[in-house]
Order: structure tokens, then C-alpha cells, then sequence
């Protein structure tokens, strides 16, 4: 049965001969969740009611109530532990309409019991985050914050959160991307910190209170994950976010769950609510981790909703339902927004936004535009396109912005945009209105090969020197996912254009029946 435990052949081994002296933990984790209250489907968008009816759909906040639930039940007796490793926030109308109150509520009915801070907690800046953490009922930490500036956060934010599970003591500590803010909104007054020293910090006060088990609970992604695991002394587990890394020991190319870093064991959930993480921990009388074991759970169709919380679901949406049901388009073809493809090459999604954005502003002289490829939530499937397939694709209300830039400052931007390609980094540049080659041997800043530009439907090489129309969104012209060089040379700025998805369901209706494709803008050697 699928709720059967899987675990490492080494924790199996231990497992038949354990000692009464033993602690097992069971922890629950969840991460990159992305306002996907409602059910997904194979694009990690919202999923239809017909879709859903046959079967076709995976997660949603009421499976997660389901599973949790029943694990607690079968594990009753046992050491369970409930976490989220963080970016509850944006990606549905939910977060659209609710700003995070229906995160707070359905967290609190599921049980929750500590939650990190993800980077797009803070995308509606401190003050939203503020109230999402006073209708929790749960601790949210983030450890390597300095707050004390932050009149909105300070005091409300904690470094760690130490729990009695079964008459032990178990140490959660915690950090957030050092980048988040490139890539949200914090700002000025909540300071980063590196996370390895914070961390070493935090472990070093749960071990003066005599913790010995400490599980670092994180939202800076997989690499950065198995960097703290193989740095910080004391920590037995990595619990991260942030990546959308995919673990599974049953699905080709996935990571091993659990990835063990020398003696640590380092997990995720993927994202979007798709699977409920499982990981065991055995622990010695002294407190030494003694084994690693567990599984992500797939949330499908054979997790049946829990009937309250989907009740509650379904009020919570009914205000949301008009605007979701319109259909602006038919697609001949699924666009692909996936992650994968749109932060490290030309993806489709890529092409209709940055097309969409060319579109609407070109005759005020605008000649190139750039969408970031982190800008892209979902890819939409065949078949009729509706305003809420276009809202989980664009869920962060950015605006079109238009400026004039020198040819150097495109050039500039584009190495930004190619500088962490290796890394999953949502610069990644979709564009139209020009073409680039790259290479990706070549060290971050000396990447672009060539970039020529469409003038006068001529293609023609940027000229350094000359001044262009450009058009992004208001997210990235003011310098977010580290294109500073917009906000520093850019001139004559207007970021109050409209709606980034009102711009792209108005293109794919102008362009109905909408015929998705590759047309080699973007070309990458090596």
C-alpha cells in the first residue's frame, strides 16, 4: 500500500534489531507550496473540476489534511512532527485575493507545527507577513534575520523552535536565501546574514541547553542544502526548499530520498503540494543519529480530500470562480512554463509572455523585451486557456515597465540573466525582439556569444552605443533577480503599465487560436 513506509536498507537493517533506548522521529515536511490550495494538475497549475473528477490531479491542502492525519494515526504512540519549509505565499488567486490569510487558516486546521520563512513571504512586503504570522498558531523562524530594525517583524520572528516530542527535546534551526532580497521585497530593515554562521550559531545555543537532536529546517535550495549539511557541525538532518527539487527512490533522475551528505540525511517535497515528505530518523540513547530512512508521498488520486477542509476550500474559492472560469483563448499546443526549461533555455511560456509584452508596447518605440524565466509559475495545457490558467502562470501582479537602455546595458543584463543558470536561478532571460547565442563553459559575465537585434524585421548585431526601447516587468526593471543595471542606467522609466497577465490573456485572444513554438531566439553552445 502506498502509506507503507519505505525506508534505506540501512534503517530497514537497524530497524529488526532496534534498541529499547532507540528515539525514532517521524517528520512531515512540506515546502514550495505556492498558494496551490486547490488541487494541481500535471502542469502544477490549478486543476479543473473535470480533471479532478477523473482522477487527474494531485495535492491541494485537503489531501495533504488526508495524509497527515492518517500518518499521525498510524503512527500513534510515535514521535510526529509537522514542518513547512517555507514559500506558502503567491502563485494562485488565492494568494491574489487572500494574501496569505487562507494559508494561515489551513495550516492551523492541518496541524502545523513550525514553519521557515520562504522568500516570497515577503512579496507583499514585512507588514503582510506580519499579519500572516499572527493567525498562525505555529512558530515561524528564519534564523540568519537580523529584524531589530524592522518595527513590523521584530520580536515576531524567531532564530529556532525547540519541541518535547515523546519526553525528548528536538531543535529545529533555520535559514533564508541571502538573495531574497533579488528576488522579493523585504526591504530595507530586515538584514541577511550568511547562512552557515547563523546556523553554526543556532546549533551551538541548542547544544548549551542540552539538545542533541537538531534538524535544520531551510529555504535556500538543494545546493546550498548539502553545503550546510557538509559545513554545520551538530546538525543531524536538512529539511529544505526553495529549489523545487524533486527527491523520489522510485522515479529516474530525481534525487535519493534521503541524499546523505557524509552522515547527514537532506530531503525536500518538490512543490506545489504534489507530495507530502516523510522522512524517519533514528537516534541512539546518546542522542547520535543512528539512521535515515522514509519516503515523499505522492498525492494523487488515491488520497481522498479531507471532506471539511475541501468544504472549506470551495467557500473560500467561490468569490474567485468567475474571474478563474473565463476563457480567453484556445491553445493548439501545451505551453510549457516549466521550471526546468524556462530558467535555463527557450521555453514556449517564455515566448508568449515576452511576444505578449513586445506587443502591446511596441509602438511607443519599444523594440526588445525581457521577462525573467522565475517570472513563469506553470506551463497551460491544450485546449481552452482560461483567466486562471493565465493567473497561475503570472501570479505576481507585476506591470509592464518600459524604458530606454544603451545597447551595453542589454548586454549587461543578459550576462545577469545567464550568470546562474547552473543554480536554478529564476534570472534566466525570455525575450523577444532580439536573439542571443551563449556559452555555458564560459565563467558567469563572459557568456553571451552574440546578440542580435529585429529591426525593421532585419536581424542586426546590438550596438553598444546605441539607445533601445526596452519593456520588462516593474519586478525586474527596479532591479529584482539581480538586474540592478536596469534600475542604475535604465532612463526614462515608467513602471506603472499594465497587468503582465492582463497583457498575456489579451495577446493570446488577439492571436486565438494561440499556436505555441520554439523558434531558436535563444541558442546555447557547450
Amino acid at each position: 500500500m502506498k502509506r507503507l513506509l519505505l525506508l534505506t536498507v540501512a534503517a530497514l537493517g537497524l530497524t529488526t534489531g532496534m534498541a529499547r533506548a532507540d528515539y525514532v522521529l517521524n517528520i512531515l515536511h512540506t515546502n514550495d507550496m505556492h498558494s496551490r490550495i486547490e488541487p494541481i494538475n500535471k502542469f502544477d497549475a490549478t486543476c479543473s473540476a473535470e480533471d479532478d473528477a477523473a482522477g487527474k490531479c494531485f495535492g491541494g491542502v485537503a489531501r495533504i489534511a488526508t495524509e497527515v492525519k492518517a500518518l499521525r494515526q498510524s503512527l500513534a504512540g510515535q514521535n510526529v512532527l509537522l514542518v513547512d519549509a517555507g514559500d506558502q505565499f503567491q502563485g494562485s488567486l488565492f494568494y491574489t485575493t487572500y494574501k496569505g490569510k487562507a494559508a494561515a487558516e489551513l495550516m492551523n486546521a492541518i496541524g502545523y507545527q513550525a514553519m521557515e520563512l520562504g522568500n516570497h513571504e515577503f512579496d507583499d512586503g514585512p507588514a503582510n507577513l506580519a499579519s500572516f504570522i499572527a493567525s498562525v498558531n505555529f512558530p515561524v523562524i528564519s534564523g540568519n534575520l537580523d529584524l531589530s530594525r524592522s518595527e513590523e517583524l521584530r520580536g515576531k520572528v524567531g532564530r529556532t523552535a525547540v519541541f518535547d516530542i515523546g519526553g525528548q527535546k528536538v531543535g529545529i534551526v533555520s535559514a533564508l536565501a541571502v538573495d531574497t532580497p533579488e528576488t522579493s521585497s523585504p526591504g530595507p530593515n530586515v538584514i541577511f546574514q550568511s547562512d552557515i554562521d547563523s546556523l553554526k550559531a543556532e546549533v551551538a545555543d541548542l547544544q548549551a541547553q542540552g539538545i542533541t537532536k537538531i534538524v535544520a529546517l531551510t529555504h535556500v535550495g538543494f545546493p546550498e542544502d548539502k553545503r550546510i549539511a557538509a559545513e554545520v557541525p551538530g546538525i543531524d538532518a536538512v529539511i529544505g526548499g526553495h529549489s523545487h527539487t524533486l527527491f523520489s527512490n522510485d522515479i529516474k533522475g530525481a534525487e535519493a530520498y534521503p541524499t546523505m551528505v557524509g552522515t547527514v540525511p537532506v530531503v525536500s517535497a518538490y512543490a506545489y503540494s504534489k507530495y507530502l515528505g516523510h522522512l524517519v530518523l533514528t537516534f541512539d540513547d546518546a542522542g547520535n543519529l543512528k539512521s535515515a530512512g522514509g519516503a515523499p508521498i505522492l498525492l494523487d488520486a488515491s488520497v481522498a480530500p479531507d471532506p471539511q477542509i475541501a468544504a472549506r476550500v470551495s467557500e473560500l474559492a467561490a468569490p474567485i470562480q468567475k474571474v478563474r472560469e473565463k476563457v480567453v483563448a484556445q491553445s493548439t499546443a501545451a505551453i510549457d512554463g516549466a521550471r526546468e526549461t524556462c530558467r535555463a533555455q527557450e521555453c514556449t511560456m517564455g515566448n508568449l509572455v515576452a511576444d505578449a509584452m513586445l506587443d502591446r508596447v511596441r509602438a511607443q518605440g519599444i523594440e526588445i523585451a525581457l521577462e525573467n524565466g522565475g517570472g513563469l509559475r506553470a506551463s497551460i495545457g491544450q485546449g481552452p486557456v482560461t483567466m486562471g490558467d493565465v493567473l497561475t502562470v503570472l501570479p505576481f501582479q507585476n506591470t509592464l515597465s518600459t524604458f530606454q537602455a544603451k545597447g551595453s546595458t542589454v548586454a549587461k543584463a543578459l550576462e545577469n540573466g545567464l550568470s546562474q543558470v547552473g543554480e536554478g536561478a529564476g534570472r534566466f532571460p525570455q525575450v523577444a525582439g532580439l536573439r542571443f547565442v551563449w556559452d555555458a563553459a564560459k565563467p558567469a559575465g563572459e557568456r553571451l556569444v552574440s546578440v542580435e537585434v529585429n529591426e525593421a524585421g532585419k536581424w542586426v548585431p546590438l550596438d553598444p552605443d546605441k539607445t533601445y526601447g526596452v519593456v520588462t516587468n516593474n519586478y525586474v526593471r527596479t532591479g529584482g533577480d539581480g538586474y540592478k543595471v536596469f534600475d542604475a542606467e535604465g532612463m526614462n522609466a515608467y513602471d506603472f503599465g499594465p497587468d503582465l497577465a492582463d497583457v498575456t490573456a489579451d495577446y493570446l485572444a488577439k492571436t486565438a487560436p494561440y499556436t505555441p513554438a520554439l523558434d531558436g531566439r535563444i541558442k546555447r553552445l557547450n
